[in-house]
C-alpha cells in the first residue's frame, strides 16, 4: 500500500531539507529572492495544465506550487517573521472578513440563513462593492492611501494594465461601453502611425504602450482576460506556423526556402483548414 502523506509531512520534509547539518546543499542556499523565478515558473506550468486540459497533470503542478509556499514558510520561520500556520490563520481571517455575506458575524463559526442565488447579478454587483470597500479598508490600515498603491510591479504588464485600470474603474474613471473604448484604440493607432512616418523611435514606444494599454482597456469592456486571449492567440499562432512547415517538408522544401507569396499561401491553407 502507497502511503498517503500530509502537509504536516510535506513541512517535516521541509524542514529536512533546510536542516544545516544533513540538509541539501542547494536548498540550503536559497532565499526568498533565489526562489522567487521558480515560483513563477511552477504558476506558469499551472495555467498552461489548466489551459491544456490537462488535468492528470495538474495535480502534480498544484503541488509544485505548493512546495513553493512550504519553501516560503520555512524560509520565514527560520527568521522569526512568519511560519505556515501564521500564513494559514492570516488566510482565513482575512477571507472571513472580505466575505461577511457567507460569515455575517465575522466568526469562521458562523452562518447565513439563507445564501444568495448564483443568477442573481444585483447580489453578485453588492458583494462585489462590499469586497472592494473591504479591501480599500484594509489597505488604508497599511498606510496604503493612494487608489493604485498595492498593485504589484512585478506583475506581467498585461495584467497589471489590467488591474490599474479595473482599481480607477472603482473610483468613476472609466469610459461607459466598449464602443467609446474602440473608438480610443483607433485614435491611439493613428497617433502611433504619426511616429512611424516621423521615424521617432522614443515616441513610437510610447504611442504602442498607449495602443497596448487601450487594448488592454478594450478587453476588460468585452470580458475578456487580455493575458488569456494573448496565450490563445501564441498557441493557434505556434500551431498554424507548425503546420505551414509540415505542409512544407511534405512538398520536399523548407520554410527558409520558400518565397513570401509562398508563404502567404500556405499560412491561408492553414487556416482554411482549420
Amino acid at each position: 500500500m502507497v502511503r498517503q502523506y500530509s502537509v504536516d509531512d510535506l513541512r517535516y520534509l521541509m524542514r529536512r531539507l533546510r536542516d544545516p547539518q544533513s540538509g541539501c546543499p542547494w536548498d540550503l542556499k536559497q532565499s526568498f529572492d533565489s526562489i522567487a523565478k521558480h515560483s513563477l515558473e511552477e504558476v506558469y506550468e499551472v495555467i498552461d495544465a489548466i489551459e491544456r486540459d490537462d488535468l492528470n497533470h495538474l495535480g502534480e503542478e498544484l503541488g509544485d506550487l505548493l512546495f513553493q509556499i512550504i519553501f516560503y514558510t520555512q524560509l520565514g520561520a527560520e527568521r522569526n517573521i512568519f511560519d505556515f500556520d501564521s500564513v494559514v490563520s492570516g488566510l482565513v481571517a482575512k477571507l472571513v472578513r472580505r466575505h461577511p455575506h457567507v460569515f455575517p458575524d465575522g466568526t469562521l463559526e458562523s452562518v447565513r440563513d439563507t445564501v444568495a442565488g448564483g443568477d442573481d447579478l444585483e447580489a453578485e454587483a453588492r458583494i462585489k462593492r462590499v469586497w472592494e470597500q473591504i479591501k480599500a479598508e484594509e489597505r488604508a490600515e497599511k498606510g496604503e492611501c493612494n487608489t493604485l498603491d498595492d498593485i504589484p510591479l512585478a506583475l506581467p504588464a498585461l495584467s497589471r494594465a489590467q488591474k490599474l485600470q479595473k482599481r480607477a474603474a472603482l473610483t468613476g474613471f472609466d469610459w461607459q461601453n466598449s464602443a467609446q473604448v474602440l473608438a480610443v484604440v483607433r485614435g491611439e493607432l493613428e497617433e502611433l502611425e504619426v511616429e512611424i512616418d516621423n521615424d521617432n523611435r522614443d515616441a513610437i514606444e510610447d504611442e504602442l504602450g498607449d495602443l497596448l494599454f487601450s487594448c488592454v482597456n478594450l478587453a476588460r469592456h468585452l470580458a475578456v482576460d487580455p493575458e488569456q486571449a494573448l496565450r490563445r492567440a501564441n498557441r493557434k499562432f505556434q500551431r498554424r506556423f507548425e503546420s505551414m512547415e509540415q505542409l512544407a517538408a511534405a512538398e520536399g522544401s523548407s520554410m527558409s526556402r520558400l518565397s513570401s507569396g509562398e508563404m502567404e499561401a500556405l499560412w491561408m491553407k492553414v487556416k482554411s483548414n482549420e
